[in-house]
């Protein structure tokens, strides 16, 4: 169970936008790299990252910014945005990204992540972004008519480390995250599913940590740090408490 700060690029630059609209990027740093060191040093043991023009873009974009992160920090990192064949995947891993995270090519080409899943155990995770329900690509310009639940259960038995799972329309809404569609979601598999979107605060820490969310491998947050609504401290403390035997 972990608590995941997040950090999204776009321009080399660190952003928050609402439910995914380029259009709506509210700049929070012009260093990501210090902001990642700023979260290693408030006791964060995993980042998350998504290029966001790379996602857009099909192919990273971003790289000089992640690489800067890479360098600057010591903790593990999850990677999304622009992941789409086997030569970004391999390129990002041997340059010391923890995870990678698929999303687009996940529903374009499913065999496509199994196979890099395989070749990477432990370090290949799917994100599955909803609107409604319904998956979302291409940086969430396009909705599919394809099930969040249905793209689940396809990796079920592809060796996939992670799900990580947004509700669009919490994104950065400080909202709240989606827990009942989040929880019904990872009961549909046995694969660990991190939560996404829209944490506001310690509510969403207790909701993490309480016994309905047993799943979970944890929550992501961006806005809700990056505002001063969520004390990293406390969350941490509070999370560190609940993994006590």
């Amino acid at each position: 169970m972990r608590l995941f700060p997040a950090i999204d690029l776009k321009d080399g630059r660190c952003v928050r936008l609402k439910q995914g609209d380029m259009a709506q990027a509210t700049v929070y740093s012009d260093d990501p790299a210090a902001q990642a060191r700023d979260f290693e040093a408030l006791g964060f043991d995993y980042l998350h990252v998504v290029d966001l023009d790379g996602a857009f873009a099909g192919k990273p974009v971003n790289a000089a910014a992640v690489e800067a992160i890479r360098a600057a920090t010591r903790f593990p990192v999850q990677l999304g945005g622009g992941i789409r064949d086997m030569k970004t995947v391999e390129g990002w891993l041997l340059k010391g990204v923890t995870r990678v995270i698929i999303g687009t090519a996940a529903v374009r080409d499913p065999e496509f992540v199994k196979t890099a899943a395989k070749a990477f155990p432990g370090r290949v995770a799917v994100g599955i972004d909803a609107r409604d329900g319904w998956v979302a690509v291409e940086g969430w310009a396009e909705t599919s008519t394809l099930h969040a639940h249905e793209l689940a259960k396809r990796f079920e038995d592809a060796g996939v480390a992670a799900i990580v799972y947004t509700n669009i329309a919490r994104d950065g809404m400080l909202s709240g995250i989606d827990w009942d569609g989040t929880i019904a979601l990872a009961d549909q598999v046995a694969i660990p599913v991190v939560a996404s979107g829209g944490l506001a605060s310690m509510d969403d820490v207790r909701e993490l940590i309480s016994p309905r969310a047993e799943k979970l491998e944890g929550a992501i947050t961006g806005k809700a740090l990056y505002d001063g609504r969520l004390d990293p401290r406390q969350a941490l403390a509070a999370i560190k408490a609940a993994r006590r035997p």
